[in-house]
């Protein structure tokens, strides 16, 4: 039987961050503090809570950032001892509980993300015949372990996540010049998005192409769909994307307020 921890999470970490520039100025997006962490570790306890432990983190943009926080890991969430002539350091106790294995995986400054999970899973799939792959900016409180059972139990090459969040604007009903029903950022029930958490079967790198312009969400994903490769597993729960300072800010009420959905209560 396949578990959560036999399946490798690949985290795309690598992009530019544009939109966010005030804070990516500095480090990766991934690296964007929620509250005192990075939205990143965020992200992996998510996976971690459901079992998951084995990352793989596709790294570009400001690598450094990502590979000199997980290198200090021990020591900045511990006591420890420096021997400043010895040039030896002692970690006293380990004061988190982080059981994960973690790669750090430079797979180019400029790839798109299809590039990325190709050149990743190519040098660290291993053996194993299904993995997961995410971007390093969104959080839900979806149970992944029973996307991964949805996943296993359809003979599909790819699940994603899908998410109906409500629209950011107001949605105007009219007769002909006169507004006759406003709604302020309504719900649509039936219109799912793609919510960047994804299972796939090891067929699925043939889709992908380390070439530096390949990019997951157009033609794989397309030739996944037209092929009638695609599995979804919708969930109506909570979802976030931090594209924005505005999107970052409401992240960090919610931490603040004591009612992040994507943390266990």
């Amino acid at each position: 039987m396949i578990k959560p921890s036999d399946i490798p999470v690949f985290v795309l970490c690598g992009g530019l961050g544009t939109r966010l520039r005030e804070e990516t100025e500095v480090r990766p997006k991934p690296m964007v503090p929620i509250g005192p962490r990075p939205i990143l570790w965020h992200i992996m306890q998510m996976y971690a809570r459901h079992g998951f432990k084995h990352f793989v983190l596709c790294l570009g943009y400001k690598a450094d950032v990502i590979k000199d926080y997980f290198l200090n890991y021990a020591s900045m969430n511990s006591d420890f001892t420096v021997k400043l002539k010895q040039a030896a350091t002692t970690v006293h106790s380990i004061d988190h509980n982080e059981d994960w294995t973690v790669t750090l995986a430079d797979t180019g400054h400029a790839t798109m993300t299809g590039g990325r999970i190709a050149r990743a899973t190519k040098r660290y799939l291993g053996d194993a015949e299904h993995f997961a792959v995410t971007y390093g900016d969104g959080l839900s409180d979806v149970d992944l372990a029973d996307e991964l059972q949805f996943h296993l139990a359809h003979d599909q090459l790819g699940t994603v996540l899908g998410v109906n969040p409500p629209s950011r604007f107001g949605e105007l009903k009219l007769e002909e010049d006169s507004v006759v029903a406003f709604e302020e950022k309504p719900d649509f029930a039936d219109n799912w998005i793609n919510g960047g958490f994804f299972f796939f079967r090891r067929p699925f790198t043939a889709f992908v192409s380390t070439d530096d312009s390949c990019i997951l969400e157009r033609d794989p994903m397309i030739r996944l769909a037209q092929q009638r490769q695609l599995a979804i597993y919708r969930h109506r729960g909570f979802w976030a994307c931090m594209d924005t300072q505005r999107d970052r800010d409401h992240l960090n009420g919610l931490l603040s307020s004591g009612n992040a959905p994507w943390q266990p209560s």
